[in-house]
């Protein structure tokens, strides 16, 4: 296993993904091969640790994976690498129960990682010494090996920190970040703008970098790294494909849908299917595609674009009106919908489903799902136990009704008991499911890919389908280069 380190928290919002991003850029230029990692079910805090990086961030979920997986999928991802960093995600020992199941410690103890506590010092001085003294003696499992501080308000305050932190504790403190204006990715309904959707991202990046370069003891950090002991030996390879039959698999990938985890998309291509890129704001039709993978994203922000792509929209109408199968996630049940109402503005969608979508003010959604699958859908055997997260506000209306795959257990979904409507080939849901922990997933997707592939060929190619050409699967990036996902999986 790599050098490896973990960067929390006290609390959210105290600038540890900004760190972390800062800190991957100035490893990045010191020539280190950084791969990075996020506490949780995110998309948005990767999307940025993705483009400091330069390499795909992945999620380490101990409520999704277990254990054994965290520790398996973070030894797949590190396949050679420098060094890894792990961002955490609210306070350090938030997690899900009493115990702390799946924090940020959590997470940390499984990897054997040291730990990082980046302290927001505003209005603070010497309690910041009773704050780190605590968080250090919390738990005795956990290395909380160094302190970050971060929003210093100048040489006297930083100063006034230190003594107290060099007076009360035994930590080091391996940098103070002054505050500053440029340090600050905008926040919306659900957390900070991803990477992609934003052209300010450049700038962002930048003042990150030149914050933590400028005043953060590399050297310190990259020691610190080095002093995790080495982890039980793990997989180190994923399970390729071998077979013949590649169906073809387009994945929504544009400003507004950028949800997908890399794990997800290599265990499509692992199962067979070669993945392609789908812009559903500028792509005027489908390209020759045997199913389609519609992920999470912002599309209430690109309303008007998604509607004036007439083109699109009636495209992806009739391939599901002819069996093609198609996988949505929360953004995609949105696109798939009659329309999205945001306060006064609606806009019409591909209309597959029966149903509207109205934006809300208050999440109707927000957190780990579980259900159990019912009979009577192409994607699922009935009565497995399926874990996901879902994150969202909007709602549909009417209520859907039809045929469900799944029965809430725990979460909301559409209606406080359903989630996952069915349509033909369609399954469209609030929630976000990991192939990690839903292994049936992926081969299924491709079986089914395959099937609609077999019959277009008994029948000939349906009039949806076009002689477009097909471009390779990248993560868009507006105003700067594509960041490809799948570089990693390729070469495997």
């Amino acid at each position: 296993m790599p050098p490896r380190l973990v960067v929390a928290a006290p609390r959210g919002r105290s600038g540890k993904t900004l760190v972390s991003i800062g800190l991957c850029a100035a490893l990045v230029e010191r020539g280190l091969q950084v791969q990075p990692f996020k506490r949780g079910p995110d998309f948005i805090d990767p999307s940025w640790l993705s483009a400091a990086a330069g390499r795909p961030c992945r999620n380490l979920d101990v409520y999704l994976m277990g254990e054994r997986q965290v520790a398996e999928r973070f030894a797949l991802g590190c396949e050679g690498v420098d060094l890894a960093l792990i961002e955490g995600a609210m306070g350090l020992f938030d997690g899900l129960d009493d115990e702390g199941l799946g924090s940020t410690a959590h997470v940390a103890k499984i990897l054997h990682a040291p730990a990082i506590l980046v302290v927001d010092t505003s209005r603070m001085t010497r309690s910041v010494a009773a704050l780190v003294q605590g968080y250090a003696n919390f738990d005795p499992q956990l290395q909380l090996a160094g302190v970050i501080l971060n929003n210093v308000a100048g040489a006297r305050h930083e100063a006034k920190l230190r003594r107290a932190l060099a007076r009360h504790t035994t930590l080091p403190v391996l940098g103070a970040i002054p505050r500053q204006k440029q340090m600050t990715i905008t926040q919306r309904h659900l957390g900070l703008v991803p990477r992609a959707e934003t052209t300010a991202h450049a700038p962002i990046l930048e003042a990150a970098h030149r914050a933590v370069r400028d005043h953060v003891d590399l050297d310190a950090v990259i020691a610190l790294a080095h002093t995790a002991p080495p982890l039980a030996a793990l997989p180190t390879a994923s399970r390729a494909f071998t077979g013949a039959i590649r169906p073809t698999i387009g994945v929504a990938c544009d400003e507004a849908f950028t949800f997908y985890y890399p794990s997800n998309l290599e265990a499509l291509a692992n199962a067979g299917a070669n993945l392609v890129n789908i812009d559903l704001l500028h792509d005027r039709t489908l390209p020759p595609v045997d199913g389609l993978y519609l992920g999470g994203g912002f599309p209430e922000m690109f309303m008007a674009e998604l509607e004036a792509n007439t083109a699109m929209r009636a495209a992806i109408r009739a391939g599901a009106e002819a069996g093609l199968p198609v996988y949505a996630e929360c953004g995609g049940l949105m696109y798939l919908a009659q329309s999205i109402r945001w306060e006064t503005r609606v806009a019409k969608m591909a209309g597959v489903l029966p149903l509207h979508v109205e934006m809300t003010d208050r999440p109707q959604g927000h957190g780990y799902v579980r259900f159990t699958t019912l009979p009577g859908n192409p994607w699922f055997d009935a009565g497995q136990t399926i874990r996901g997260h879902e994150f969202h506000h909007s709602r549909v209306t009417p209520l859907a009704t039809g045929r469900f795959a799944y029965q809430m257990n725990r979460g909301h979904g559409m209606d406080g008991h359903h989630d996952g409507l069915v349509q033909g080939r369609v399954l469209a849901s609030y929630a976000h499911l990991h192939a990690v922990s839903v292994p049936s997933w992926a081969p299924r997707f491709v079986a089914l890919a395959n099937t609609f592939h077999a019959e277009q060929q008994q029948t000939g190619r349906a009039k949806y389908r076009t002689s477009a050409q097909i471009a390779p699967l990248t993560m868009p990036a507006k105003g700067g280069h594509s960041l490809p996902v799948l570089t990693e999986m390729a070469q495997r």
